[in-house]
């Protein structure tokens, strides 16, 4: 992972947004970051200090010196963190931060450190549209830290617009693009997701179940770690906002076999995570079939097999499948990587609990052309993106 090991240190100021902080720490910890979380006095008004220090597993302090007169440093927290994350950050310590202020042990820590800073800033949206705050946003970019932007969305003030502070998953991402080892800086990958949707008539069509969940999670990985990211996309309600990312949005098998086919040629690598129909209606009604008719019989037909048609036409690229099975698993996986031309293929069963289709989570074997076998647990299918590049691409591209 990444962050293992990482020591991230996050200082929470006076804005609501505050709340969501535990999930960042949550985030991080899971994926083997050391946390330390430092406060400002007013923003024990929003998020206690006993929830921060129990989900860090460290202390949560807030003034320079405890209760019981331990001595709280900035200079070694500043010193010990390989990384400053400083979210919400309110429009007060904002200001103060650009003009050098420094009142509190959050800022003395930020003054204090020599390593990266993000900031995530968190106010208002006419706060946010200031141009005293657009100045001081733009001096701290100058001093060389990265802003987070703020996203939109309804604010506590009962507005809505811009000012919201990014999503705990989007703060997670630029941390874990700050420590990206860029091994997959140059290189092009080719990812499909999501379902394709087979039309019967104009408003009824066959499917599945997929969302598209760990196709794009493994796009948004690779794109974190240097990659060109093409992601051919199925019907998925997740949006895609990672400008490394190019999104190319499909319904039907045949128009996910024409891009990818047409794709491949020019990149490096391809992962084939989306789940594409296998057959399609062989007549698409042009109008509504009426139930007045009676049950209608459908012809189905083949979708031309996307996976296969890229293993028959590999050179230099490294080919990646997914095999979704209900038995015979590794046997049936293994039969995959011989009848495709896969170099890996990405193994889950149905019958693993918390795995499969509509899960935040994923079990998941990977099994490589020599059959050798990676296990790995039950996590979130993020985590797993991770792991999935890891295995592969440290050693091949």
């Amino acid at each position: 992972m990444l962050l293992q090991g990482k020591k991230i240190l996050i200082g929470v100021t006076a804005g609501i947004a505050a709340y969501k902080i535990p999930l960042l720490v949550r985030l991080l910890k899971k994926a083997g970051a050391l946390v330390q979380v430092v406060q400002t006095p007013a923003s024990l008004d929003f998020v206690r200090p006993i929830v921060l220090s129990t989900l860090s597993g460290n202390p949560c302090p807030s003034e320079f010196s405890s209760e019981s007169g331990d001595w709280n440093s900035h200079v070694d927290m500043a010193l010990w963190a390989n990384l400053i994350v400083l979210a919400p950050l309110t429009a007060n310590t904002l200001a103060k931060m650009a003009n050098g202020l420094c009142d509190n042990l959050v800022l003395a820590t930020y003054l204090s450190a020599k390593c990266p800073v993000l900031f995530a800033p968190a106010m208002d949206l006419d706060m946010y549209a200031h141009p005293t705050t657009k100045k001081n946003i733009d001096m701290l970019k100058s001093f060389g830290n990265t802003e987070i932007p703020a996203e939109t969305g309804f604010l506590a003030s009962g507005l809505e617009g811009e000012g919201r502070m990014a999503e705990p998953e989007t703060i997670y991402k630029a941390i874990l693009a700050k420590f990206s080892t860029g091994y997959l800086d140059g290189k092009t990958i080719l990812i499909n997701a999501g379902p394709t949707y087979e039309a019967i008539d104009p408003v009824r069509f066959i499917g599945n179940r997929s969302t598209g969940r760990m196709g794009i999670a493994l796009a948004e990985e690779a794109a974190a770690l240097g990659a060109k990211v093409y992601l051919v996309l199925g019907p998925s309600a997740i949006h895609v906002e990672n400008p490394n990312i190019l999104v190319k949005r499909v319904e039907s098998a045949k128009e996910m076999y024409t891009l990818c086919t047409d794709i491949f040629p020019e990149v490096d690598a391809a992962i084939l995570s989306a789940a594409v129909a296998d057959f399609r209606p062989k007549n698409q009604s042009k109008q509504k079939i009426k139930k007045e008719l009676g049950a209608a019989d459908i012809a189905l037909e083949m979708n031309p097999d996307i996976l296969k048609t890229l293993g028959e036409r590999k050179q230099h690229q490294v080919l990646i499948g997914f095999a979704l099975e209900t038995n015979d698993e590794i046997a049936n996986a293994k039969k995959k990587i011989a009848n495709k031309n896969l170099d890996y293929i990405v193994l889950n069963s149905l019958n693993d609990k918390g795995a499969g289709f509509g899960y935040l989570t994923n079990k998941i074997q990977i099994i490589d052309k020599q059959n050798k076998i990676y296990d790995f647990e039950l996590k979130a299918k993020t985590e797993l993106a991770a792991d999935i590049l890891n295995t592969v691409f440290q050693h091949e591209v």
